[in-house]
């Protein structure tokens, strides 16, 4: 069972296995919950996303409307969110209007990605992307995650 926040009214969603997520709509508003679009969230959306997410990543693209290699990457975020969603969830936070969430994640430079998986940092980089190297890195960081859990299991 996987779980989703809903990026309309941001109640959790649970989604069974057997089921698309792609195709689910939200139990309270019943609006679709994945649109192959990265969100716009602020500080508690994004902590809302970290917990309540289950079963799935979520990547958070940290920028600000002034910074040109972020603006440069937004189209390429967006493109990735059609490649990975659902197993992962783009998120954007603007550092700009959110310097206190920014700080607390530890964002140092920008475009920086960050990936939690399960409510946990799994991995981070910075810097200008393509989609396929967003998609490859947001993969491979996955596939290492899984693996030291195992290795932990």
């Amino acid at each position: 069972m996987r779980q989703f926040v809903c990026p309309h009214c941001g109640a959790a969603n649970r989604a069974p296995d057997e089921k698309d997520p792609r195709e689910a709509k939200c139990g309270r508003c019943a609006k679709v919950l994945f649109a192959a679009q990265p969100i716009e969230v602020d500080a508690s959306e994004l902590r809302r996303h970290r917990a309540s997410t289950k079963g799935a990543a979520v990547l958070v693209d940290v920028w600000a409307p002034w910074c040109g290699p972020c603006r440069a990457m937004a189209p390429q975020f967006s493109a990735a969110a059609g490649k990975l969603e659902p197993d992962v969830r783009l998120l954007k936070l603007n550092s700009e209007a959110e310097p206190q969430a920014a700080s607390e994640l530890g964002v140092s430079g920008i475009p920086a990605l960050l990936l939690f998986k399960d409510g946990q940092a799994v991995a981070r980089t910075a810097g200008l992307m393509s989609t396929d190297q967003i998609v490859a890195w947001t993969r491979q960081a996955l596939a290492q995650a899984q693996a030291k859990a195992k290795m932990g299991d």
